[in-house]
């Protein structure tokens, strides 16, 4: 088999696979805090404590109440977007008027707050959460072994991301959520609950980031601080793509992901960096985001 630049194509192949790995749960976590920013005008910070809950209900479902890996993919968002829901309503639905910092830092602070009861509850060391029994083992393609979950999830992911994309930008309820942030007046007179649909947005955000959650615990383990080790990235990369652009957080996201895996390989010392030197660069240049539009 050739080697490029005297690197084993395993080790290529293999590092690639990681970084589309990466690259999915950049692109689910920041196309979340997208459609937020977008639709809501909050900067949403509990984004990462959101997905680190997503793991903990499947890790709880498992062990207390016997739920496996797909009753869990299926009840965690729903359970950790109620959540999201109620801080809407009870906190940030207040704050859509005033200045992002403002939302910024009540979300960082609901972070801390969430962060500290689980490593109060479970420590911070991780967690093992099972593979489950259907997507275990693997493929050998000659030239790497491609694990079955691993598959998965980036599958999963796409059909996720792209899903999302087309409600928001090619359906009558996409149209509406768009109308109602530039003109929500005018789209509550044609009957539509704005409000409702306003929370119910931000519901959806965070079950994002909850899915997210579910699919990450077999690979990165269940920990209180799972969440906070990922966002700092993530704003990183919706910064690039553009503030509330979906589709800049879908390409973004799995873009970003590929070039930290090549860069781990390459250069392994600037893998740890390598983003936020490419939101230097893109800020320099447009300072919108590579998908976004100048205010």
């Amino acid at each position: 088999m050739f080697e490029l630049i005297g690197i084993p194509p395993q080790a290529l192949f293999g590092q690639l696979l990681i970084g589309l790995i990466n690259g999915a749960f950049y692109a689910m976590l920041s196309l979340g805090l997208a459609v937020i920013f977008g639709l809501l005008n909050i900067i949403n910070f509990t984004h990462g404590a959101q997905y680190m809950m997503g793991a903990f209900v499947a890790y709880l479902s498992l062990t207390h109440l016997g739920l496996g890996y797909w009753w869990a993919l299926a009840l965690a968002p729903i359970a950790v977007g109620a959540f999201g829901i109620l801080l809407e309503r009870t906190m940030l639905h207040r704050l859509y008027k005033l200045d992002h910092l403002y939302g910024l830092l009540l979300t960082f602070g609901i972070a801390l707050i969430v962060e500290g009861f689980f490593r109060n509850e479970y420590g911070s060391s991780g967690l093992p959460y099972a593979i489950p029994a259907e997507l275990r083992g693997g493929y050998n393609l000659g030239f790497m072994f491609l694990p079955t979950y691993r598959a998965w999830v980036v599958l999963a992911s796409v059909v996720v991301c792209f899903g999302t994309w087309f409600v928001i930008e090619r359906t009558k309820l996409g149209a509406y959520l768009r109308a109602a942030t530039e003109n929500p007046t005018l789209v509550q007179a044609f009957g539509i609950n704005v409000p409702r649909m306003i929370t119910l947005t931000y519901g959806f955000g965070v079950a994002l980031a909850a899915f997210a959650g579910v699919m990450a615990a077999p690979i990165y383990q269940v920990s209180p601080l799972m969440g906070a080790n990922l966002i700092i990235v993530v704003f990183a990369v919706v910064v690039i793509g553009g503030m509330g652009s979906i589709m800049g957080a879908i390409v973004t996201g799995f873009s970003l992901g590929i070039i930290e895996g090549l860069t781990k390989v390459f250069y392994p010392e600037a893998s740890n960096t390598v983003i936020f030197v490419i939101m230097a660069i893109v800020l320099t240049i447009k300072p919108a985001g590579l998908f976004g539009r100048a205010a």
